[in-house]
């Protein structure tokens, strides 16, 4: 039998191997830190067989695959823990979920936040105990018998379910046993860093008709230094919270009359206007020409889009002289509109289109979350139309100009590559010829991609770029969809260098996808310290009393006149309170004007970079400041907070 692991290697054996048997194989040192096997694509345990030829890849404590398996058999550990100090509690589901696990119960008994510490204390006994995770099965009328006895009605429905004939996987730890596919580790003992984080309230299968029961979220590391550096950066999150900083900013806001609505506030205007001033700035040097296309057109558009098939539960329509019409959730047909408005000849592609059009998407309230989860929201599009052997240039072109503004705010990105979902249109030919256009253009520039089946878009495979911010998260922002279809669907035409009609390729792009949402991740990124040339307000001058007012307002002036954003706190306050102020406002620099700088013609210059600069003249002050905002550099911050 050979074992093709994940390096390309092969390993041959005459007889039947476990995982764990062949993690010994290749070393000890790689079993010890094994929790699963990948066998052919499928997650496995360690104690499971192979006996024919196969690929194989070992999964350790630090992947994604191995961490998943910790944090399952994690959630079975709360599980049994509940079952010791709680015995009527009846158990739902258990999964591993991406930041921990979560388990859904039935409790007579109201469980809070207050109980927790009891709980993880019996679950740390249960480690302790080093129990082992055996998987046995049943056919299924045994299963449902056995969950019957224990009063599991959850655990019943679901087998129930299963077809008659199934063989039900069942996972056994000391005196506890749960129903699970799998897999798991091989004891308790391998769950070494966890903590219960939260609980909420969960319908039985996701259905509001059912039984609300209650749900508890925890998570779990391989190692107690990962766990304290997951609950750091929580807790970092919260402080950086773009609502909270934008409550103290007065940048946004929403209100009850709007849930998911977001209204911008004078300073959230400055931060989004100066944001789509380099956005503007950077697509016009790349050939870019911006429109602009209504937010409401006729309901026929997106029937022939495809939107009203595939998107319509996400629209929000209304009828005009007896006429639907829907507002727009996405720009593209407007965009299609407006190549059509008159012929185009070869010589003309790839044409680029742009705007940053206001798109409405229904979300159901309780996704809603400030910025980054709302009801309407502008989304940077691109539309090019090129020809077909345009593509993989273009794709190029465009990874390029990505890049460049995700460099401009220091972001680390990775690439998915999303293939082909269920629901779609076109032909498999068509997916295929895009698909490999895209693969096509990420491996001649050498950029690695990771592949996301059956996430594209309904029209067409994309490019998903995922950034990463100062705390580790990442976010989905930019995207790169390549279309066959709406040029088909739309009759889209030009006139090639043969002189007859082709129809041109459809790329769909956005930079940073929503950009309300693109301000959120920049405001938690940041803690609300934005760049100079971002920030709403740049300078405060600040007089020591009244006495020095006229002083201030001469300078006030002088940096105004120079297009730089300035502010005078005029206010009967003591210095060191007018400092403290604007500095928990986040101001980039402060200006204090006393006698001396009214006698000598200077200011004494204080920064959120590097606290005292020092005196300076007004001229001198301006000219550098001047020049951080017009080249848009970020300095280094004071403190090592980004």
């Amino acid at each position: 039998m050979k074992v093709t692991l994940k390096d390309g290697s092969v390993r041959e054996y005459s007889e039947p191997k476990t995982v764990i048997e062949i993690a010994e194989d290749i070393s000890a040192g790689l079993a010890r830190n094994t929790c699963a096997g990948e066998v052919n694509g499928e997650r496995v345990d360690l104690r499971t067989t192979i006996s024919e030829d196969c690929t194989l890849n070992i999964l350790t404590a630090d992947s994604k695959g191995g961490l998943a398996t910790i944090r399952h058999t994690a959630s079975h550990v709360l599980a049994q823990a509940l079952k010791r100090l709680y015995p009527d509690v009846q158990l739902a589901i258990g999964p591993s979920i991406d930041d921990g696990f979560y388990y859904d119960v039935d409790s007579a008994t109201p469980l809070t936040t207050d109980d927790f510490e009891k709980i993880e204390a019996e679950m740390k006994k249960i480690v302790k105990e080093d129990l082992k995770l055996e998987r046995f099965e049943l056919p299924r009328d045994e299963a449902i018998k056995f969950f019957k006895e224990k009063n599991e009605p959850y655990k019943v429905q679901l087998i129930e379910d299963l077809p008659e004939d199934a063989s039900i996987s069942l996972y056994k730890q000391g005196e506890f046993t749960d129903l699970c596919a799998g897999p798991h580790l091989v004891s308790t003992k391998g769950v070494k860093a966890f903590k219960l984080m939260k609980l909420a309230g969960a319908y039985w299968r996701g259905d509001s008709k059912n039984k609300m029961l209650t749900r508890i979220y925890g998570t779990a590391f391989a190692k107690k230094a990962d766990l304290d550096e997951y609950l750091f950066i929580l807790e970092e999150a919260k402080k950086r919270d773009h609502r909270k900083i934008g409550k103290e900013m007065g940048l946004f806001t929403f209100t009850d009359e709007g849930p998911g609505f977001p209204f911008f506030l004078p300073n959230g205007m400055i931060l989004r206007n100066e944001l789509m001033k380099y956005w503007r700035e950077i697509h016009y040097a790349n050939g870019y020409q911006e429109i602009e296309t209504p937010i409401m057109l006729d309901q026929n558009l997106w029937v022939t889009s495809g939107h009203w098939a595939h998107y319509k539960d996400n629209m929000y329509s209304t009828t005009i002289d007896d006429q639907p019409f829907c507002i727009k959730p996405m720009n593209c047909p407007g965009s299609i509109l407006v190549y059509k408005m008159q012929p185009h000849s070869y010589k003309e592609l790839p044409m680029r289109l742009a705007e940053v059009g206001l798109v409405h998407r229904h979300e159901a309230s309780g996704a809603l979350h400030g910025l980054m989860r709302v009801r309407c929201f502008h989304q940077d599009d691109a539309h090019e139309f090129l020809a077909p052997d345009q593509i993989e240039a273009e794709i190029e072109h465009i990874v390029r100009l990505i890049n460049k503004f995700y460099e401009k705010f220091e972001f680390k990105y990775t690439v998915e590559l999303s293939t082909m979902p269920e629901d779609h249109m076109g032909s498999d030919e068509d997916w295929e010829n895009a698909t490999n256009g895209l693969k096509n253009a990420l491996e001649k520039m050498g950029i690695p991609y990771e592949i996301n089946e059956g996430d594209g878009a309904f029209y067409g495979p994309k490019i998903d770029f995922h950034l990463e911010d100062c705390l580790k998260r990442t976010w989905q922002c930019g995207t790169i969809q390549l279309d066959f279809q709406l040029p088909h669907n739309f009759d889209l035409k030009y006139i090639g260098a043969d002189g007859e009609e082709h129809q041109p390729v459809m790329i769909h792009r956005v930079v940073f996808g929503s950009v309300e949402r693109f301000l959120g991740i920049l405001t938690e990124n940041y803690a609300g310290k934005f760049p100079t040339w971002l920030s709403p307000v740049q300078v405060r001058v600040l007089p020591i009393s009244d006495k020095f007012s006229e002083y201030a307002k001469q300078i006030t002036d002088k940096i105004k006149a120079a297009s730089i954003r300035v502010e005078m706190d005029e206010r009967a306050e003591k210095i060191g309170f007018k400092i403290r102020e604007a500095t928990l406002q986040r101001v980039p620099y402060m200006l204090v004007v006393g006698a001396k700088e009214q006698e000598s013609g200077m200011v004494s210059v204080r920064s959120r970079y590097a606290g005292d600069e020092g005196s300076k003249t007004v001229e001198e002050f301006i000219s550098a400041v001047s020049e951080e905002i017009r080249d848009r550099v970020r300095r280094e911050e004071k403190t090592t907070e980004k």
